[in-house]
């Protein structure tokens, strides 16, 4: 699957055009999760993807490193 695939399909989903690149990578990512796609086919695609300058926003990861924290709470 090559990235051109990867933009027909979520025309398919969304019945729209994706409006960046990063859409591509959230539908990427989701399909890998969902078992939909092999770890060869998402590296693949997700390295087209990054040199066409994908990411993800800033606020995910601060999300993500907030809700993996973990406190000492004094009994």
């Amino acid at each position: 699957m090559l990235v051109e695939e990867l933009i027909v399909q979520l025309t398919k989903v969304k019945n729209d055009t994706p409006s960046h690149v990063n859409e591509l990578l959230d539908y990427l990512q989701k399909r890998y999760i969902y078992e939909e796609i092999s770890i060869v086919e998402y590296k693949k695609i997700f390295f087209e993807l990054d040199k066409l300058k994908a990411e993800k926003p800033s606020e995910f990861f601060i999300k993500t490193k907030l809700s993996n924290l973990e406190f000492d709470i004094p009994s």
